[in-house]
C-alpha cells in the first residue's frame, strides 16, 4: 500500500473517525478535504444490500442533477440525415453515423455518450463490444434511444447522468465539482439519493442503503448520515 502524502495526511486529519456527518456538512468538509491543483470532482458512492447477480434485484436508473455535473459532456449521436439537424442544434459534438462507425472500429472512443435513434440501433450492434465495457451502448432504458435527439442532447449537457450498481454492491456517480457551493451538492446529492431510494427492488429483504460516501478525487471518504434516505446506521 503507497504512504499517505503530506496533502492527503492533513485532509485526512480533518474527518472524524466513525462520525456519520449530515449531508450538509459533508458537503461542506468534502470541499475543505480537497488539495488538488485542478478542480476535483465530487463522488457519491452508495452501499445497497442488494445481490447484483439476481436480476430482480439489479438497481439501474438515471437522474437529472439540478446543478449539472460540472462536467463539459462529450455527446456523439449516431442517427439519420434527417435527424443531424436537430442533433447539432441541440449541441451535440459529434453527428454522423457510418463514418463514426468505422472510427470506433478503429480505437476512438473519446466521448462520454452516444445517443442514437432507433433505426440505427442494428448498425450500433456492430460495435457493441467495444461500447458495452465502456459504458457507452445507448440504452432504451437510459434515455439515449429516442426519436427525441435534440431532447436527450439537451438532457444530458443539462446534466442527466445513468447509474448501475456494481457487482460489489455499490452506486456510484460525480454529482459536482469541488468549485460547486455547497449548498449545490447537497441539492446533486439529495435528488441522487431520492432516484436511488425510489428504485429499491420489491423483491429485496432486509436493509437497502446499507452506507453513503461523499469524497473528492484522491480526498478522503466521508460517511454521510442517511437516515432520512433509510440508510443503515
Amino acid at each position: 500500500m503507497s504512504k499517505l502524502t503530506k496533502n492527503q495526511k492533513i485532509a485526512e486529519a480533518k474527518v472524524e473517525a466513525g462520525r456519520h456527518y449530515k449531508l450538509d456538512e459533508a458537503c461542506a468538509l468534502v470541499k475543505d478535504c480537497a488539495f488538488t491543483k485542478f478542480d476535483s470532482s465530487v463522488e457519491i458512492a452508495v452501499r445497497l444490500g442488494v445481490d447484483p447477480r439476481k436480476a430482480n434485484q439489479m438497481v439501474r436508473g438515471v437522474v437529472t442533477l439540478p446543478n449539472g455535473t460540472g462536467k463539459q459532456v462529450r455527446v456523439l449521436v449516431l442517427c439519420t440525415p434527417d435527424k443531424e439537424a436537430e442533433a447539432k442544434e441541440a449541441g451535440a459534438d459529434f453527428v454522423g453515423l457510418d463514418e463514426y462507425i468505422e472510427k470506433i472500429k478503429a480505437g476512438w472512443t473519446d466521448i462520454d455518450v452516444i445517443i442514437c435513434t432507433p433505426s440505427v440501433m442494428a448498425k450500433i450492434g456492430a460495435i457493441g463490444r467495444i461500447l458495452g465495457p465502456r459504458g457507452l451502448m445507448p440504452n432504451p432504458k437510459t434515455g439515449t434511444v429516442t426519436m427525441e435527439i435534440g431532447k436527450a442532447v439537451a438532457e444530458v449537457k443539462a446534466g442527466k447522468i445513468d447509474f448501475k450498481v456494481d457487482k460489489q454492491g455499490i452506486v456510484h456517480a460525480a454529482i459536482g465539482k469541488v468549485s460547486f457551493d455547497a449548498a449545490k451538492l447537497v441539492e446533486n446529492a439529495t435528488e441522487f439519493l431520492n432516484t436511488v431510494v425510489k428504485l429499491k427492488p420489491q423483491a429485496l429483504k432486509g436493509t437497502y442503503i446499507k452506507s453513503i460516501y461523499l469524497s473528492s478525487t484522491m480526498g478522503p471518504g466521508i460517511c454521510v448520515d442517511g437516515k432520512s434516505f433509510g440508510a443503515a446506521e
